[in-house]
């Protein structure tokens, strides 16, 4: 299995990665902050961030999916998926 490091400790199975969103930019958006609205409200999200928030993360596994907002950069985390060649 490839994982991929999210912050604070926290790991998660790269094929479960739907996507990574930076929050400064997709937050505009009406659409996103309800979506991030109601997974909050349903128990989705799982705040790893130590600092301020700047990606957000979206997996699914098992027909669950989980939100997870962390303090790393979307640019971050993309580079170190492509690293290690989760992505072409």
């Amino acid at each position: 299995m490839m994982y991929l490091h999210l912050g604070n400790d926290v790991v998660v199975d790269m094929t479960t990665v739907i996507g990574i969103f930076d929050m400064d930019n997709t937050t505009v958006s009406h659409q996103t902050r309800n979506f991030l609205a109601k997974a909050q409200k349903d128990g989705m999200v799982i705040d790893v961030a130590e600092d301020l928030p700047k990606s957000f993360i979206v997996t699914e596994s098992g027909g669950k999916t989980c939100v997870y907002i962390s303090s790393l950069a979307s640019r971050t985390l993309y580079g170190r998926a492509k690293s290690e060649n989760y992505l072409n």
